[in-house]
């Protein structure tokens, strides 16, 4: 598979792979949600667990996961 970035390293690239990430996170959180929507407490949950652990990479949703 070739890069679309030619082999550079951007800061644009990471941030779309954390944004990316992040939608990951809130879908899946979404998934497990029992209602028709994600509680807004739910969705602090997931994005203040990313910031004050310092993750970026999926790794909190996993470690909760189980």
């Amino acid at each position: 598979m070739v890069s679309s970035t030619g082999g550079r390293s951007g800061g644009h690239d990471d941030a779309a792979l954390d944004e990316i990430d992040l939608a990951g996170e809130l879908m899946i959180a979404a998934t497990a949600s029992t209602g028709d929507r994600l509680p807004t407490e739910r969705i602090d949950e997931v994005l203040l667990d990313r910031i004050e652990s310092g993750r970026t990479d999926g790794e909190a949703w996993r470690q909760a996961d189980g």
